[in-house]
């Protein structure tokens, strides 16, 4: 009797431990990857944007250390930067050929891996809200054009007149682009020469993302982006596909990328870190880098990624000069980058 009691106590006992939350949580950022060179920033512009990357860890971390869930808190920090006209995504979103701004975005949670994303939305304030609908109020993943726009506003996102979007310095970077369009054509350019040179990268291109682990061990990534400067016909980037710009899965890691889209597409950049850590056994860092600093550069493609696997671990990898990037710990400690 005694012993029977004994492993009923010892029973119990361990499945309240297995019940404690782990405590421990990370929050991951990025704003894009590029040519971004300290020699041309000013002292104020790099003020503004250390800021603007912080205001969104604020945000994540206040949902994250009063015990919320990851997916909660990747999306608070997305918002944010949504909202920064300094970043490629919601206000801060570049123009089109046609002068229009077209938002994507996506997010997907690493516990049921269970997803949603948006693609060429033009009216939603904050994009990366739409995709969180489109995941937990829709039996699909992704929605794209005038059908995600009617699901968004008939499930509570906020619908603003495209005119929100508006920046000038967007602009100035569209008008630019065009420009490097027509010296092209004079010279039967097709290889991206002009988009290659440096100081260029940052009007082209350009995305956010936050990636989570929570205080109960789950994971989450999402992505945010206005796509590439002077795109056309409908083009749409690594951002909102799963696999490609977002990935999560409690069993290995939560990844979002940033960078020249195509080729993420390509390499199904963030599906296959997660891939080469389940079956490879690779580390985070091994996985990341060898996908960036190798695989990609060797496709002729540049940009970064943000990660963390269910350890907490985390990994901000680039091939270029520079990514807007931070982080924050349960345990404090806390940094904003931008240069590498």
């Amino acid at each position: 009797m005694k012993r029977t009691i004994y492993l009923l106590l010892s029973l119990a006992f361990t499945i309240s431990l297995m019940a404690q939350p782990a405590k421990k949580y990370v929050l991951v950022i990025h704003g894009g990857a590029g040519t971004i060179l300290q020699s041309s920033m000013t002292p104020e512009r790099e003020a503004l944007y250390k800021q603007g990357l912080q205001n969104a860890l604020n945000a994540g971390n206040a949902v994250l250390k009063n015990g919320g869930a990851a997916l909660d808190a990747v999306e608070a920090a997305i918002k944010i930067l949504e909202d920064d006209s300094l970043f490629n995504a919601g206000k801060g979103a570049v123009f089109t050929n046609a002068g229009k701004n077209e938002l994507d975005a996506s997010i997907m949670d690493g516990k049921t891996l269970k997803a949603g994303a948006v693609a060429g939305v033009t009216n939603i304030k904050n994009p990366i809200t739409a995709a969180r609908a489109v995941m937990d109020k829709s039996e699909h993943v992704m929605m794209a054009g005038k059908g995600a726009e009617e699901f968004a506003a008939a499930n509570g996102c906020t619908v603003v007149d495209p005119s929100y979007f508006f920046t000038a310095s967007r602009w100035s970077g569209l008008l630019a682009a065009r420009r490097e369009d027509s010296l092209k054509a004079l010279h039967k350019d097709s290889t991206h020469t002009l988009l290659r040179q440096p100081g260029n990268y940052d009007y082209k291109y350009g995305t956010v993302g936050a990636v989570a682990l929570d205080i109960y061990g789950n994971l989450a990534a999402a992505t945010s982006t206005g796509g590439m400067t002077n795109k056309r016909f409908g083009r749409i980037g690594d951002s909102p596909v799963i696999g490609a710009g977002t990935y999560a899965d409690n069993n290995t890691c939560a990844i979002s990328c940033t960078g020249w889209g195509e080729f993420f597409i390509r390499l199904v950049m963030a599906k296959t870190i997660s891939d080469r850590m389940e079956f490879a056994h690779q580390s985070l860092k091994d996985a990341a880098d060898e996908m960036i600093m190798k695989k990609l550069p060797a496709l002729g493609g540049d940009g970064g990624l943000i990660g963390i696997d269910k350890e907490g671990n985390i990994v901000m990898s680039f091939d270029t000069d520079g990514m807007y990037r931070g982080y924050v710990k349960s345990d404090g400690e806390t940094g904003v980058e931008i240069y590498k």
